[in-house]
């Protein structure tokens, strides 16, 4: 069962002014360590970080909270599968809410997908409810 969507379309343009304006600051106060090397090994440093903001709205978004109600910018994490595939983790607030919000029996899967297309950074999120035990 579906137990939340959310999805953000961020500017990349907007990101780079943040960039440029707190640098360390801002980098440091939302994104992870993995989320900075990943951005950072990148030629589109703003673009990685865009959709990995993009990504924690849209999971705030999905928990049903938006960045309000204790959620932290670090409770949310993008890293990628060797695929490339990438992958949300939750911690913290993010956690206990999305623990909360699924039912007994049942564990919860967070969906993302990421794209951008300059100036826009765009991330789509699923919770989902599997039953345990079932693939």
């Amino acid at each position: 069962m579906i137990l939340g969507i959310g999805t953000d379309l961020c500017n990349i343009e907007r990101i780079q002014g943040t960039l440029d304006r707190f640098g360390e600051r801002f980098v440091n106060r939302v994104f992870t360590e993995t989320e900075r090397r990943k951005a950072e090994r990148r030629r589109d440093t703003a673009g990685t970080y865009a959709k990995r903001w993009a990504a924690k709205e849209a999971c705030s978004k999905a928990l049903g909270t938006g960045l309000r109600m204790g959620i932290a910018w670090r409770d949310m994490a993008v890293s990628n599968l060797r695929t490339g595939q990438p992958v949300m983790h939750v911690t913290g607030w993010a956690a206990d809410r999305l623990g909360q919000m699924t039912p007994d029996g049942h564990e919860a899967i967070i969906h993302v997908t990421l794209t951008d297309d300059h100036p826009w950074a765009q991330a789509f999120v699923v919770i989902e409810a599997r039953p345990r035990g079932s693939a």
